[in-house]
């Protein structure tokens, strides 16, 4: 599968690839602790490519990864929308607790950032990970 990165970990800013190259598109108050992107060629629930995150060391915007098969996927839901997001590993593993952690504060972000911006109500919350056995 080819993953594409379009917020490199540790970033404040999601980014969204575009013709011309990456758009912010969202200011978080936490960081991003995974490379975050997109798996090419691919159409999740949101009508967007399925969602990628990548463990391992930082990488650059852009940078275009290789890798057989997720290890796991989590379960989020955005703007009332499934928005799972498949997990890669390029060295590093996960911290159950971390991901718990940043996602729950992730949907309480995003639910308030509907409301405040938008002035509605949409459904954002983290149902957990879903971990795959390794062959």
């Amino acid at each position: 599968m080819k993953i594409r990165i379009e917020t490199p970990k540790f970033s404040f800013f999601k980014y969204q690839k575009v013709d011309e190259g990456y758009e912010r598109v969202l200011f978080s108050p936490i960081p991003t602790i995974f490379n975050y992107g997109f798996i090419e060629e691919t159409l999740g629930d949101d009508g967007m490519e399925e969602d990628a995150i990548v463990l391992g060391p930082r990488l650059a915007q852009g940078t275009l990864v290789n890798l057989t098969s997720p290890g796991g996927v989590v379960r989020f839901v955005d703007d009332s929308v499934q928005d799972d997001k498949k997990v890669f590993y390029l060295g590093d593993r996960y911290s159950e607790r971390l991901f718990g952690l940043y996602f729950r504060m992730y949907a309480l972000f995003k639910r308030f950032r509907y409301l405040a911006f938008e002035r509605r109500i949409a459904e954002c919350r983290f149902e957990g990970i879903e971990l795959f056995e390794e062959n």
